[in-house]
């Protein structure tokens, strides 16, 4: 997904805070917040890629964890509709399996080398789809397209060896949840509800952490 303070079409951003709490009382929220939609990988895996992004002299390496985006900086203006929009969704949407396998790019658009989504890549695009409607829907620069950042902004030599070095890469697990985040106002990602798939949901909207 692309977005750290600048939008570039990869990465979420610095989707570094897992449980963070609603945005304080008084802060209003009728100008708009902006979200974006991941899907997580197993530490093992997030680790593994963290490194190798990091051995490309990329500078968001450690604060970017490996994902799939679903949904890039998006503005809503409407929270809780938006909340239950993702949670229906999420509800209705079966677990399924990712493969991640080989090296891609968006050069010479963007600097950008990836990751392709092998398995999944169908089920990715439907729920961008169904995602990116309603309270989220807006217009998109570029065509979706499920991917996972190794390299972004670095120099062209780098970008090079990322492509190489990760071309017979490949690794499989499962997905079962998305993530819900919010770009606050200090420019980090929080997550503000990981959202299970395929479950009926309780009364605090599956692993919410208290923002919708």
């Amino acid at each position: 997904m692309s977005s750290v303070s600048k939008v570039t079409a990869d990465d979420t951003g610095r989707a570094t805070a897992r449980g963070a709490g609603p945005r304080p009382d008084g802060q209003a929220r009728s100008e708009g917040i902006s979200i974006g939609v991941i899907l997580g990988f197993p530490p093992d895996i997030a680790e593994e890629l963290q490194r190798w992004r990091a051995s490309f002299g990329d500078p968001m390496a450690g604060v970017i964890p490996a994902h799939i985006t679903l949904v890039t900086t998006t503005l809503t203006q409407d929270w809780e509709a938006t909340c239950r929009h993702v949670r229906e969704i999420a509800r209705r949407q079966p677990p399924f399996t990712v493969t991640i396998a080989g090296t891609g790019s968006f050069r010479p658009v963007s600097p950008v080398v990836f990751l392709n989504v092998d398995d999944g890549f169908e089920d990715c695009v439907s729920l961008h789809r169904q995602l990116q409607a309603g309270p989220l829907e807006s217009e998109l620069p570029f065509a979706y397209h499920p991917h996972v950042t190794v390299a972004h902004d670095v120099a062209p030599e780098s970008l090079d060896e990322a492509e190489t070095a990760l071309k017979d890469y490949r690794a499989t697990f499962p997905v079962a949840s998305m993530g819900l985040y919010e770009h606050d106002d200090n420019g980090i990602w929080q997550l503000r509800e990981e959202l299970d798939f395929g479950t009926e949901p309780d009364d605090d909207g599956g692993r919410a952490t208290g923002a919708c």
